[in-house]
């Protein structure tokens, strides 16, 4: 855990004295003061008494202020824009980082699944985790999961009515609008994983008439959000659900709204079309179709109007 999340954490728990921070962060009370200087730089309103140090104001959104009473282990790399939050995050994992957070307001080269153009206007929340999981190569799709688990979750804590559709998108459900999309990517060998980038890129706090058609945001539903705290509700539950199958698989289960409707997914070996019966570990889709069941590992799926 870098110095700057040891020193967030330990102002949010509370006033906390100059040569208390020193011996937490192993370093002199000149650098203690030089950090807490940079926190207030970044916006913090940081007080000093008797008591020691204490945070009266957090900025609304930068590295800084996620970090500040985060209860997930990530370090914060923010950006106020950037071409791609995960070509940013492979750089990072190249360099043999782990759990870092590369998080942007505005992304100018966004991507999606199949090299596809992902809007990302200023407002919104992009951010890709760096991992280095002990898992499989097989196994990596379980993050794609418990990602759009964790962040239908925050949706539906801020008010929006989202609901997950397979593979890795989350809609609105009462029109089936996009609100976020999700790409894993991944270096390993047969047997393990190297690194993991799980990216998630929300409508957060932009207007829908700057997103592509068929798509809505968190404002056009409820209003702006404190993109802060949301971020802070998105990173905490995915980490709480990452090493946990079961867990990831319930709560995907909970937020779909692809089961139980009548879909189409194109494969590589080509259509399949029935009803969406139930997700597996380690994400495929089980179809009930004119011929039995049929378990789809990927594709891409279109929810049908029922016959």
């Amino acid at each position: 855990m870098t110095s700057r999340k040891t020193l967030c954490d330990a102002l949010a728990a509370g006033p906390v004295s100059g040569p208390e921070l020193a011996d937490e962060l192993g370093v002199s009370r000149a650098a203690v003061w030089k950090r807490i200087e940079e926190l207030r730089e970044a916006g913090f309103g940081i007080e000093s008494d008797g008591s020691g140090y204490r945070v009266v104001s957090v900025p609304d959104f930068c590295g800084p202020a996620v970090e500040y009473g985060l209860d997930a282990p990530y370090r914060i790399e923010y950006h106020d824009a950037i071409a791609s939050t995960n070509a940013r995050a492979r750089e990072v994992a190249k360099a043999g980082d782990a759990d870092v957070v590369v998080l942007a307001n505005e992304q100018t080269a966004g991507r999606g699944r199949l090299d596809r153009a992902w809007n990302a206007p200023s407002g919104g929340v992009y951010l890709s985790v760096v991992l280095r999981p002990e898992m499989t190569p097989m196994e990596a799709p379980l993050l794609t999961l418990a990602a759009a688990v964790a962040t239908t979750r925050a949706l539906r804590e801020a008010g929006v009515a989202a609901g997950i559709k397979w593979p890795n998108d989350i809609l609105l459900e009462s029109t089936g609008e996009k609100l976020v999309g999700i790409l894993t990517e991944m270096e390993g060998e047969a047997d393990r994983v190297s690194w993991v980038v799980v990216g998630i890129g929300v409508n957060a706090n932009v207007d829908s008439e700057d997103l592509p058609e068929g798509a809505t945001s968190v404002r056009e539903q409820v209003g702006d959000i404190d993109r802060r705290t949301f971020v802070q509700r998105v990173l905490e539950g995915f980490e709480s659900l990452r090493t946990d199958p079961d867990a990831i698989l319930a709560g995907w289960r909970e937020g779909a709204i692809t089961l139980g409707q009548r879909v189409r997914v194109e494969t590589s070996q080509g259509a399949v079309v029935g009803e969406a019966l139930d997700v597996e570990s380690p994400g495929r889709l089980v179809i009930q179709t004119d011929d039995g069941e049929v378990r789809v590992h990927a594709g891409d799926c279109e929810h049908l109007r029922p016959v």
